[in-house]
């Protein structure tokens, strides 16, 4: 018989780590005082800024991210 040993809760940074290196994050932001497109790593850390979604997603996938929104 099998048994599998769940965690009880998980932490904000145990959460960041499940996709930390593989995974992007798009969400919409203001950048001096402009609408951009900020990207962020699965930990929140900010790695940039595009001016258009469709570039923030090619910026993503260019260093071997997968992307996703951020609701």
């Amino acid at each position: 018989m099998l048994f599998v040993q769940r965690p009880t809760s998980f932490t904000p940074s145990d959460f960041a780590a499940l996709g930390s290196g593989g995974i992007a994050y798009v969400k919409p932001v203001i950048h001096e005082g402009q609408p951009a497109y900020g990207i962020f790593g699965a930990d929140g850390t900010a790695m940039a800024v595009a001016t258009s979604r469709d570039l923030a997603l090619a910026a993503i996938k260019q260093n071997d991210l997968e992307p996703l929104d951020a609701h």
